[in-house]
Order: C-alpha cells, then sequence, then structure tokens
C-alpha cells in the first residue's frame, strides 16, 4: 500500500491527518497522479487520501475539476413497485394539495376584494370598520 508514515499517523487504530496549519497548494502532476493512481482501482479513495496525506473530499474536488465522472462514488437507488406506487400516490396527493392551497389563495383575495368593494359603496373609511359593524371576526 501507498504509505507516508510522516505524514499520516496512526491513533487508535484510526489515521488522522496532521493539522499543522499549513495551506498545502498541489501541482497539476501531483493531482493528475493521485486520480490516475485512483483509477487504477488498487486502491480505495480512502486509501489513496491517507497515503498521500490529502481528504477524500479534495479527491473528490479534483475528480470534479478534470471531469472524471468515473471516478466519482455512484448511487443506486432500489425500490419495489410498492414503493414506486407510494410515491407516485403521495406525489398525485402533494399536487393535489397544492392546487387546493391556491384556491383557497385565490378564494380569499375575491373574498377581500368584494369587501373592500362594499365597504366603499356602503360608506365605510375600511374593511376593518364594515367587519366590526357585521360582527365579522378581522
Amino acid at each position: 500500500m501507498l504509505t507516508r508514515p510522516e505524514i499520516c499517523i496512526q491513533k487508535n487504530e484510526m489515521y488522522m491527518y496532521k493539522n499543522d496549519g499549513y495551506v498545502r497548494r498541489y501541482s497539476e502532476s501531483f493531482k493528475l497522479k493521485v486520480l490516475a493512481e485512483l483509477s487504477k482501482g488498487n486502491y480505495s479513495k480512502r486509501q489513496i487520501a491517507l497515503a498521500y496525506g490529502i481528504q477524500s473530499s479534495t479527491i473528490n474536488q479534483w475528480i470534479k475539476k478534470y471531469d472524471r465522472k468515473d471516478l466519482m462514488n455512484t448511487r443506486v437507488t432500489v425500490e419495489t413497485d410498492d414503493e414506486l406506487s407510494r410515491i407516485k400516490a403521495l406525489q398525485k396527493e402533494i399536487k393535489q394539495l397544492k392546487d387546493l392551497l391556491i384556491k383557497k389563495d385565490l378564494d380569499k383575495l375575491v373574498l377581500d376584494a368584494y369587501l373592500e368593494v362594499a365597504a366603499e359603496n356602503l360608506g365605510y373609511k375600511d374593511v376593518d370598520e364594515l367587519k366590526k359593524n357585521l360582527n365579522i371576526e378581522p
């Protein structure tokens, strides 16, 4: 395995990175070397990161920078037919609830507009005064 003990230290069977307060800049050739090592498939991203004393997230940034999507972890979602039908039913319900909420908002806007017109036509100074006289809660 690729190991550089001066960079990585072992503590309680876990590898940890030294934090010596330095900001490290890596050359393009070093980055490409790390990606080439990863693409060979002999070592995992974690093993390479530990060996070179860098974070796995740094390697992920380099993978994105050099557009090496083949080296990125892939996520596979496995769903049963029951789960798919449940998801579709929930999505349909969400759409219905959104539509209902939009309708309620529009109904409230129309009602408020009617009350404004009624208050103006009946000579009240505002809708609150009309509601007060009609014993409607504001």
